[in-house]
């Protein structure tokens, strides 16, 4: 099913980015690289206490200390709005789930360390940062509790004194009855608790934001790196009670984002509200120890997972509770995201009944949202570990158990009793090809080999499906330019993915030219009244067929012009290397002199694709590692991936979105884990303590598609960006729990499987 294209440009071009000459020669630009003259620098006060009340008892010697301006704390914010969570359902008793929003600063009380309480504005961060140690601040430290299972202990510290619980919501989707009565007839039952551990993005550029106030037009301009422009306007908006068309939002160049940058967080209305107090642009950049502490952090579920079967190992039902961490407060999507992950609770099964309970829970810990996948890797990594189970108990291999349970491709279109609607997927190929590529089946040789060396040698799969690309839009307007270059505004915003090489393949397609004579405009509200940002992978399947419409609607009225000038009929002009020719002849005129003809609707067009259903891109990774027994320490030997992205954009652009996807989530499966004590302290508050895969750990992957195409994008494509950390997760740990099972008969290993943990599963079961 794959395609094998070799254009010059266009779709399935396998184009270098355009966009690497700058970042690579360090003529990137980044909002922290914008300063203009007068620039004053922000600094955050901030909670060393999880819990606690506190008052403020005097600023005036912060004030008064050199090159300080301004010192704002909660008590003068009482204009402003917090930020909310956007939560869009109910708790399973039809109530509405209670929210908690994020104060601008803390008026009295701390719930998590690194939480906001002043503000201080200097001519240097040094002088505000020594200004913030001059604030008599007095805490009264209050019980706390980080630890997700123990928050809802009946001992536990309540965190929100008026709910009398640390619950935040209680909510279900599936068919409760009807799951009780494939449990009652089932044969057999595989159960599993698993851990999906909290991580932080760890992106390369830490957060900024640069706020400037006219007065005049009482009107800001915000430069701040994001997933959007248009979403942090419109939430500056609410926060500030103002109208959004005064608040115009720049994104300049994005050193990663991994969903956690799509967010507005404290210190852009804190830099709004600065610059405007004091007539002068305000910035503020986070440092590696706030992003520890004050970028929304991800996953850190709790589930267990129960599966019934018939004699021949067919799935009956599905049983399933998690508990999701919120942390001390509702971020934007927070709610949202184990929801996500329980509409796709069946994988890639044909389940006949589902029952999925989902507490929320509040602890004394930084706010959760959505990271790289938000949702669908929990639920991958759940049921493929519970699959695998399966397949132990019932005495199967893991490719038997899934064959026999796989969703047909005769039965797509098929709606899960999650309501997910699949509309292509041919899982037991990929699979069988995936095996094909990793050599599955010659496995043993190597297995015995790493034992003569005295390596415990494991094999993994995990087959997945996750829904992307949700359903909506994300127009386009292309625009022929005076000097006969085509200019490309689109409300998307890329983060690393490569939109300007992406979008300027396709377009380019359409007139004929190079690449680089495409110019991609994205990152401000000035000249895009509305875009829905970057995430979900809707960027090209949404956004590039909406680029394609926009070239074509914009490519028909130049040949138009043309043949007007021309003195030709439209339909024998064709666009080529910057100039329209009739076919045939020698007679042409170029783009330029098109545009200087051309009025200035026909230099414009625009394109908006409207998708009715989210894509569901799919596939089988096959993870190999290695365990040395004496130490504990876990490698990844070999990799394969086979997947269904429907259609190929780029294949390399493609390729370095997988494997970037594979790393993070190995990274969590092998290296990453925050850690809290007791009393809500971060024990993993820097990249000291807090461990991310190396290039040297990561092994040569194998990646090739096997593409079905989409039939709810009018392109075929189905979103990619977030793929890898879907698959990667469970192959890695079913590789992982298959070398320990085999080697040294371990019956349970979770992530992260560091080192020492593992050393210890394999002394606990030698005792």
């Amino acid at each position: 099913m794959n395609e094998v294209m070799h254009a010059k440009f266009g779709m399935g071009a396998a184009l270098t980015r355009k966009e690497d000459h700058a970042f690579i020669t360090g003529h990137g630009r980044y909002t922290d690289d914008v300063s203009p003259a007068g620039t004053l620098h922000g600094y955050v006060l901030r909670s060393p206490y999880a819990h606690a009340n506190f008052t403020i008892a005097d600023t005036s010697a912060a004030l008064d200390s050199p090159g300080v301006h301004l010192v704002l704390t909660g008590a003068d914010l009482a204009h402003l709005n917090g930020l909310s969570s956007g939560v869009p359902f109910k708790n399973r008793d039809g109530s509405r789930i209670a929210k908690r929003d994020i104060p601008i600063l803390c008026t009295d009380t701390v719930r998590h360390v690194g939480d906001a309480i002043a503000f201080i504005v200097a001519d240097t961060v040094a002088q505000a940062r020594d200004a913030s140690e001059l604030i008599e601040v007095d805490f009264k430290d209050l019980p706390a509790v980080a630890d997700t299972s123990a928050a809802m202990s009946g001992d536990a510290p309540v965190i929100y004194s008026d709910a009398g619980t640390n619950q935040a919501f209680s909510i279900f989707l599936g068919d409760e009855e009807k799951t009780k009565a494939a449990f009652a007839k089932a044969s057999h039952f595989s159960e599993i608790e698993v851990i999906n551990n909290r991580l932080i993005s760890n992106y390369m550029e830490t957060r900024s934001c640069l706020s400037e106030y006219d007065g005049e037009a009482e009107s800001f301009t915000m430069t701040v790196c994001s997933q959007g422009v248009h979403g942090i306007r419109d939430s500056m908006a609410k926060v500030m009670n103002m109208d959004a068309g005064k608040i115009r939002v720049i994104t300049p160049d994005v050193g990663g984002g991994f969903g956690t940058k799509v967010f507005p967080y404290r210190e852009y209305p804190l830099t709004m509200e600065a610059a405007r107090r004091l007539g002068k642009p305000v910035k503020w950049t986070s440092d590696r120890a706030e992003h520890f502490v004050a970028d929304a952090h991800g996953r850190d579920n709790i589930s267990r997972a129960r599966m019934a079967m018939d004699e021949n190992g067919r799935f009956l039902g599905l049983q399933i509770d998690i508990l999701a961490a919120m942390g001390a407060y509702l971020h934007m999507h927070g709610p949202f995201i184990p929801y996500l992950g329980m509409t796709m609770a069946t994988g890639v099964y044909d389940i006949d009944a589902m029952a999925v309970n989902c507490n929320g829970v509040y602890t004394n810990t930084t706010p959760l949202d959505a990271y790289r996948g938000a949702g669908r890797p929990e639920a991958a990594y759940l049921i493929e570990r519970l699959v695998d189970q399966c397949a132990i108990d019932m005495k199967m291999t893991p490719a038997e158990i899934r064959a026999v349970n796989f969703i047909k491709p005769e039965q797509m279109p098929y709606t899960t009793q999650a309501g997910r609607m699949y509309d292509t997927g041919e899982f037991a190929e990929h699979m069988k090809l995936c095996m094909e590529r990793s050599g599955w089946d010659d496995f043993t040789s190597r297995y015995e080999e790493a034992r003569s060396r005295g390596k415990a040698r494991g094999i993994g799969m995990a087959t997945y499906v996750e829904a992307c690309a949700f359903a909506g839009s994300e127009p386009a307007y292309a625009t022929l330019q005076d000097d006969g270059t085509i200019m490309i505004r689109i409300g998307t915003q890329s983060n690393g993915q490569g939109h300007k090489t992406a979008y300027a393949q396709l377009a380019a397609e359409k007139f004929g030219v190079d690449i680089d004579m495409i110019d991609i405009h994205q990152g401000d509200t000035a000249e895009l009244d509305a875009g829905g940002g970057t995430g979900g992978s809707r960027s090209v399947p949404l956004g590039g067929v909406s680029v394609v419409w926009a070239s074509e609607a914009l490519s028909e009225k130049m040949k138009k012009t043309a043949a007007d000038e021309l003195e030709a009929d439209a339909a024998d002009i064709e666009l080529e290397d910057g100039v329209a020719r009739i076919a045939g002849t020698d007679r042409s005129i170029s783009f330029a002199e098109i545009a200087a003809a051309s009025s200035d609707e026909n230099r414009n067009a625009e394109g908006e694709f409207k998708q009715a259903e989210a894509t569901y891109p799919n596939g089988t990774h096959i993870c190999e590692v290695e365990i040395d027994p004496e130490t504990g320490v876990v490698e990844v030997i070999a990799y394969t991936i086979v997947d269904d992205f429907g259609a190929t954009v780029n294949p390399i652009l493609l390729a370095g979105q997988i494997h970037g996807g594979v790393v993070q989530g190995i990274g969590q499966a092998l290296n990453e884990r925050v850690v809290y004590d007791g009393e809500g302290q971060l024990l993993t508050a820097t990249l000291m303590d807090y461990s991310v895969p190396r290039a040297a750990e990561i092994p040569n992957f194998h990646f090739e598609t096997r593409n079905v195409p989409s039939t709810t994008n009018v392109m075929g494509i189905k979103g990619a960006g977030e793929a890898g950390t879907i698959g990667a997760c469970p192959s890695v740990m079913n590789a992982v729990a298959n070398a320990l099972r085999e080697n040294f008969g371990v019956k349970r290993i979770d992530m992260p499987a560091l080192p020492q943990i593992v050393w210890k599963a394999i002394q606990d079961a030698k005792a």
